[in-house]
């Protein structure tokens, strides 16, 4: 079982962290986990108010935004 997996070079200045998929791909789970946090708060969310986390829209970006994190860095999706 050959795995051809490429080393990435670490970026060494600020401007090249913010360029680099380790800067922009936690990023971007953030915000998509976000979105879809907010959006499942809008059309399931608990409509009482007592539900924990689909109650509160902020709880649910917030839970959302964890999701879309762990997901997008699993290390399953490593090498």
């Amino acid at each position: 079982m050959d795995q051809s997996c490429e080393v990435k070079k670490k970026p060494k200045t600020f401007k090249e962290v913010i360029k680099s998929s380790y800067f922009l791909r936690p990023l971007l789970g953030i915000v998509i986990g976000g979105v879809a946090g907010y959006l499942y708060y809008h059309f399931v969310g608990c409509a009482s108010g007592s539900c924990a986390i689909t109650g509160n829209p902020f709880m649910s970006i917030i839970a959302g935004s964890f999701l879309g994190f762990f997901i997008l860095n699993s290390p399953c999706s490593k090498c």
